[in-house]
């Protein structure tokens, strides 16, 4: 990759994680860029348009450097922001406006045999249409066409809420708002071949939570992935389930589910959203993003208006940390991306280097828990982990300020049980405070109860359908 030895990966942060002294937030990368860039009197407009289905489209207005020496700089800094788009807002073609170079570099980066192959198949797959990088002047870029929806917050009658996670599956039942009944059950999706296994657990769950109720009037849910529709076009449970397979019984799982309950109101959406929808329902406000710390990070947004976003919020895919030597992601191939910061996997990453070795044969959420309730025994090994992602969600949560329209921050998850979460949100308050106070005015950083941490999103599910 072009770049990597240049000035934009060498910021130092002021606040270092006390596990990861390499740590180069992209969040400052960026400003000091950005800073360089505009006050040398040599900057010019690059303009990035992402596209999706039904011709929405999101755009994204920055500034480059003109000076040829600075280029290795600018193709760095548009090729993250790049990343960043498609994960934060989605698309299967994206125009750059701006100097030739670097929208030939984003071309050949993107590409299925280049460097990011992944993202561009991914994105190839999630809309059904050929993955495509177009050049033009930054003047031609179309204009944007956002669109989103009111969803959630119908509390109506009895319904079944769930979230399907990658160690643990979560429901709930639901009556008028109120929850009844909630169950967590650990399982296995991702090694699985055979989608019966995760039809049947599902199903076994919808039916416990249906069992506390005189009927059931709706069921919502949430899951790690992409979902169109009710139809599942990515998502990380299904993993082990072969292509074929795949297309054959996964695809339209959950369309066939809602004919196994008769039709009645079935919605399925993206465990990011529900995660942000929880956080405006509970806080009678809007303009949330919700992050949720589990086995991979999961993020989501509810707008100032109150509605959700058409976008992908996978934040999982998304760079935090630009540093050469950052850890690669097993799936995607890349470095310094969320998942490996705001998730278990973050723990398991960071353990060896704390000193505390882990059973790699015990279950994820076993694995996790044996952790935390070292931490819960005042172990300053397993402190020093929750130190460390806290200041990984501070530097974090100021890049992703950047992109969103932010009043509050929700942060969950089982990460965040127990000591945990008090801890992450203590020191992401200190690296705000000492690098982006102009954020602490702006920005409310939330944690749930711990009641809400752990079913909250079940519950925030059921109220999807209308």
């Amino acid at each position: 990759m072009i770049g990597v030895n240049s000035d934009f990966h060498s910021v130092i942060p002021l606040v270092v994680p006390p596990l990861d002294p390499d740590f180069r937030p992209v969040a400052l990368a960026n400003r000091r860029f950005l800073n360089r860039v505009r006050g040398s009197g040599l900057a010019v407009p690059l303009v990035i348009a992402v596209e999706r289905a039904s011709g929405a489209r999101s755009i994204y207005e920055t500034v480059v450097s003109s000076a040829p020496e600075d280029m290795s700089e600018n193709l760095a800094y548009a090729e993250r922001l790049v990343k960043m788009l498609f994960w934060q807002r989605g698309g299967w073609k994206v125009t750059v406006g701006g100097p030739p170079e670097i929208g030939d570099y984003i071309r050949r980066t993107y590409s299925v045999d280049g460097d990011r192959a992944f993202d561009a198949k991914f994105m190839s797959g999630v809309y059904e249409r050929p993955f495509s990088v177009e050049v033009t002047d930054a003047s031609a870029v179309p204009p944007a066409r956002e669109e989103s929806v009111a969803l959630g917050k119908h509390l109506n009658g009895c319904r079944i809420g769930f979230d399907l996670g990658a160690s643990d599956r979560k429901v709930a039942a639901v009556i008028d708002g109120e929850p009844v009944f909630s169950e967590e059950v650990v399982w296995d999706p991702r090694n699985r071949s055979d989608p019966s296994y995760h039809y049947k657990e599902i199903m076994a769950a919808l039916k416990k939570a249906a069992s506390h109720l005189p009927r059931v009037d709706a069921i919502g849910g949430s899951s790690a992935g992409v979902y169109i529709n009710n139809r599942v076009m990515v998502a990380s449970l299904f993993r082990g389930v072969p292509r074929d397979l795949f297309e054959s019984r996964v695809r339209d799982i959950f369309i066939n589910m809602r004919k196994d309950w008769g039709g009645i109101p079935f919605q399925v959406v993206n465990d990011g959203e529900v995660t942000a929808l929880a956080g405006a329902m509970s806080l009678g406000d809007n303009a949330v993003l919700g992050i949720a710390l589990g086995s991979s990070e999961a993020g989501g947004y509810v707008t100032p208006e109150g509605n959700i976003t058409g976008w992908l919020n996978e934040l999982a895919f998304a760079p935090v940390d630009v540093s050469p030597s950052a850890p690669v992601d097993e799936w995607s191939g890349d470095r310094g991306v969320g998942a490996l910061y705001f998730s278990q996997q973050a723990v398991f990453r960071l353990a060896p280097t704390a000193g505390i070795m882990i059973d790699e044969d015990a279950p994820p959420a076993e694995r996790l828990k044996s952790v935390q309730e070292m931490l819960a025994s005042g172990d300053e090994r397993a402190r020093r982990i929750w130190d460390t992602i806290g200041v990984y969600l501070g530097y974090g949560i100021a890049h992703y300020a950047d992109f969103y329209n932010l009043r509050h921050v929700l942060i969950l998850g089982r990460v965040t049980s127990g000591l945990g979460g008090n801890i992450l949100v203590e020191r992401a308050c200190e690296v705000l405070v000492k690098e982006f106070p102009e954020l602490m005015n702006k920005v409310e950083l939330h944690l749930p109860d711990e009641s809400s941490r752990r079913v909250g999103q079940a519950v925030a599910a059921a109220s999807l359908p209308e």
